[in-house]
C-alpha cells in the first residue's frame, strides 16, 4: 500500500482536521465524526442531513454548504457512521422546520439512519428520509429500490439544498428530493481497484489491460469484465444501458455529469463528454448544466461514472439555483 497517511487508524479524522481547517467558511466539527455549515441550524429553515462511509469526497461530507447540506455524519472508509454521529448531525441541522434525511441506499446507512430518525422523533424533531437509488447496473428498473445509490446523490443534494433554502416546507423538500433521485440514472465502469488504508491491500484484483463495466463504487461486481476498450465504445456501452433503462423523448431537457471515480483525468473525462453529448442531442435532448469532473470517487480508482438526471420546470430552477461548497460553486 502507497498512500500518504500516518496511521491507517486515524486516516478519517486527520482527513476532517484538514477539511475543517483549509476550509472553515464551509466546514465545522460539531463531533468528530461530524460536519454541518457554519451557520446551521438555520431557524425556521428545513435541515437536510447526509451520512455515509468516508473515501468517495466530494461525497458525501464536501457537499456541506449553502443551497446543499446542512449537516453531515462520516464513517470509516467505505463503512457506515454510527448512529449516535447520524443522529448528532440531525440535531446540528435542526432549525424547527424539521429535517430531511438524504442518503445512498446501502444496507448498514439505511439502518443506522433509520434508528437515528427514532431517537430524533423522540426529542420532537421531525424527519424524513429519501434514499438515492441511482445505479441501473445494481437492479433491474422493476427491482429499482435495490439499486444502489452513486453519484445521483449530487443531484439530489443539490435540488433539496435549494428547496430548503427557498423556504419550502419538510413535506415539498422530501418529495422534491425524491423527484430528483427518480429522475436519475447511473451506470459506472472501472479500471483499477482501490485500497481501503484499514485494509491495507486493493479491494479486489483486475487484470492490467481489462476494465469491468457497472462496477460499484465499493468495487461491487458489475455486469462484465473484459478486454479494456476505447472511449467511444465505453461511452456508447454506458449510455446504452442508461437509456434502455429510461429512453430520451425529444424535447427532453437533461443534466449530464461524467465523474471521475478518483484517479482518472479530467482530459479523458471530456474525451468521452465529447462522444455523450452530440449523441444526446441528436436524441432531442437538450443538455442543462453539464458536470465533468471529480464529484463522486472511490479513493484511488481509475474509472467513471455517467449520470443522467431527467429536468423539468419544477427540478430545473432548482439545480440552476444558487449553492456553495469547498468543492462545487453554482
Amino acid at each position: 500500500m502507497k498512500k500518504i497517511l500516518n496511521e491507517p487508524s486515524a486516516y478519517v479524522d486527520e482527513m476532517l482536521d484538514g477539511l475543517t481547517l483549509a476550509h472553515p467558511e464551509f466546514y465545522q466539527r460539531v463531533a468528530k465524526r461530524v460536519i454541518k455549515r457554519p451557520d446551521a441550524p438555520i431557524k425556521g429553515k428545513v435541515g437536510i442531513v447526509s451520512g455515509g462511509g468516508s473515501g468517495h469526497l466530494p461525497v458525501f461530507t464536501g457537499y456541506v454548504g449553502a443551497g446543499l447540506l446542512d449537516a453531515c455524519a462520516i464513517g470509516n472508509v467505505f463503512a457506515s457512521p454510527s448512529v449516535d454521529d447520524m443522529a448528532t448531525a440531525i440535531r446540528a441541522a435542526n432549525g424547527g422546520a424539521g429535517v430531511l434525511r438524504l442518503y445512498g441506499n446501502y444496507g448498514g446507512d439505511v439502518m443506522n439512519f433509520d434508528m437515528a430518525g427514532d431517537i430524533a422523533e423522540m426529542e420532537d424533531i421531525e424527519t424524513t428520509s429519501v434514499l438515492v437509488a441511482d445505479d441501473v447496473a445494481s437492479a433491474k428498473s422493476d427491482e429499482r429500490e435495490k439499486r444502489r445509490g452513486v453519484a445521483g446523490m449530487v443531484y439530489a443534494y443539490k435540488i433539496a439544498g435549494a428547496a430548503a433554502d427557498a423556504g419550502l416546507p419538510l413535506a415539498e423538500v422530501t418529495r422534491l428530493a425524491q423527484k430528483a433521485a427518480d429522475a436519475c440514472r447511473t451506470i459506472g465502469a472501472g479500471l483499477s481497484a482501490c485500497t481501503v488504508p484499514q485494509a491495507g491491500k486493493p479491494t479486489f484484483s483486475i487484470g492490467e489491460d481489462e476494465m469491468e463495466m457497472g462496477l460499484g463504487i465499493h468495487g461491487e461486481p458489475g455486469v462484465w469484465r473484459g478486454k479494456l476498450k476505447p472511449a467511444d465504445a465505453i461511452a456508447e456501452e454506458m449510455l446504452g444501458h442508461l437509456l434502455a433503462d429510461r429512453p430520451i423523448r425529444s424535447g427532453d431537457r437533461l443534466s449530464v455529469l461524467v465523474n471521475s471515480l478518483g484517479a482518472t483525468p479530467p482530459e479523458e473525462l471530456y474525451i468521452l463528454y465529447r462522444y455523450i453529448a452530440p449523441v444526446l442531442q441528436a436524441a432531442g435532448a437538450e443538455i442543462v448544466m453539464p458536470l465533468v469532473g471529480r464529484y463522486a470517487t472511490s479513493m484511488e480508482m481509475a474509472g467513471v461514472s455517467v449520470t443522467l438526471c431527467a429536468l423539468d420546470a419544477e427540478l430545473e430552477p432548482l439545480l440552476l439555483a444558487p449553492a456553495s461548497c469547498a468543492f462545487w460553486t453554482v
